[in-house]
């Protein structure tokens, strides 16, 4: 995973978030885990501040639950690598972003794009055929 596209992943999250979904990312838990296996990596963290952030990121769709049959515990994984996440949220802003500012936007974004050299230009037409 490249460190460019972790880092600007992390800076879309809040502190605590950005610091668990290092941790998660950055494959020191495994690809499933539960809660107790990031307090692991983080031990100066209470488990219940662990456990309350881990459910806030699975509603919003970064990770995937799941219970583990007769225990209390849940079963993680990723749902969303850094690169996608950055593209759904952008998306996000995007769409925000026309709602509030209508044409406007997307006259500012036009211009943006009419700004670039022929090389950035081509390279935005290939990423948008992805």
């Amino acid at each position: 995973m490249a460190q460019k596209g972790l880092n600007r992943a992390l800076a879309l999250f809040g502190p605590l978030e950005a610091r668990i979904m290092r941790v998660i990312w950055s494959g020191q838990v495994g690809e499933r885990f539960t809660v107790r296996d990031i307090q692991q990596e983080m031990s100066e963290l209470a488990y219940t501040t662990i456990m309350t952030t881990v459910v806030r990121l699975a509603a919003k769709g970064l990770l995937h639950a799941r219970a583990i049959s007769q225990q209390k515990a849940h079963e993680y994984r990723v749902a969303l690598t850094p690169d996608e996440f950055v593209t759904r949220s952008s998306r996000q802003d995007v769409a925000q972003l026309v709602r509030r500012y209508g044409e406007a936007a997307l006259i500012a974004f036009a211009a943006r794009i009419d700004g670039l050299d022929p090389d950035q230009k081509k390279r935005l037409r290939e990423l948008g055929k992805q």
